[in-house]
């Protein structure tokens, strides 16, 4: 992976090659003025690049010129200095995705930082990129056999091990496609049902395929038009990106206590040594429960939902032994 920097012929090489890359045709005579050689170097240059493996097709026309096309094999191939960087913060953070290219990240990240001049490696060295845990594992062709079936617009057919039990021996079940998504480490394929009419969010890891794929489809918009958001809201339980369970209360604590841990809710000032907050949850028993990690008092606002649900919750600990 060399670095264009040298005005050598090496590095001329290195220049046209950067050209080729960005453009999709340029004439000889432009090459050669962006080049300051003469239009007969350009076409020694590019023989050259073909001898490494570069597939530089010649366009006819009254200028005439040249088109990097892809190639049957990988030539080596050409980063400038932020590309280079990039790459190197993709492959560190590759490492804790799941993917299964964990080994293969590590080693392209070596060769990748061999190459590099000190300054761009002392910048590398120094990024400390640190994950929580690593992701569930996926098979790399689970991977891309899902996004392939996306790209195609082909129905899918898989086996699924639901949480604690093994995969079906039923009918595999058959899902259009949209979406792959990674969150928290874990991979989730988005697709449309249309047994259940109805969204459905896979986890990859529990997915076994079966071949071939069904017939192609027409694609869909997921509700609000953010796979992104969309998938936050099924995990809220939601059809929106909000909890399904809302509540506000007043926190016999002072706002300074109160908003470092309000995480996804508000909090501000409701008097002297108070706080009111507000926050959601995917239950009212669980709202209830996660208010009362303040250890304090709480006066409830509302709705009637939550003050039900620390009235169960006040019972249920009294019973507990």
């Amino acid at each position: 992976m060399p670095i264009a920097t040298s005005t050598t012929t090496s590095g001329r090489l290195l220049s046209l090659l950067s050209l080729l890359q960005v453009r999709r045709d340029w004439p000889g005579l432009t090459l050669a003025e962006r080049l300051g050689v003469s239009e007969r170097t350009v076409r020694r240059d590019v023989d050259r690049l073909r001898e490494l493996g570069y597939l530089v097709h010649a366009v006819k026309g009254p200028d005439g010129g040249y088109r990097l096309e892809a190639g049957s094999q990988m030539p080596p191939l050409l980063f400038d200095e932020e590309q280079a960087v990039a790459l190197a913060v993709a492959l560190k953070i590759a490492v804790g995705t799941g993917a299964g290219i964990e080994e293969a990240a590590a080693r392209a990240l070596t060769t990748v930082r061999q190459v590099m001049p000190s300054r761009l490696r002392q910048r590398i060295d120094s990024l400390e990129i640190e994950s929580a845990g690593r992701g569930t594992q996926v098979d790399t062709e689970v991977l891309l056999a899902l996004s392939g079936a996306i790209r195609a617009c082909e129905e899918l057919r898989f086996d699924y091990a639901s949480p604690g039990r093994p995969e079906s021996a039923g009918p595999p079940r058959r899902v259009q496609p949209h979406h792959l998504v990674v969150r928290s480490g874990r991979w989730y394929l988005v697709g449309w049902s249309a047994e259940r009419e109805d969204w459905r969010t896979y986890r990859a890891d529990r997915m076994t395929l079966r071949v071939p794929n069904g017939p192609r489809f027409t694609p869909r918009e997921v509700p609000g038009c953010d796979v992104a958001e969309f998938l936050a809201a099924r995990f809220k339980g939601s059809d929106t990106n909000a909890w399904p369970c809302r509540g506000e209360v007043v926190l016999d604590l002072p706002l300074t206590e109160v908003a470092p841990f309000a995480g996804g809710g508000t909090a501000s000032e409701a008097g002297p040594g108070r706080t009111r907050y507000v926050a959601g949850a995917w239950s009212w028993a669980a709202l209830a429960a996660n208010l009362l990690r303040f250890d304090a008092d709480v006066e409830v606002v509302g709705p009637q939902e939550l003050r039900d649900a620390f009235a169960a919750l006040s019972q249920r600990a009294a019973r507990a032994r």
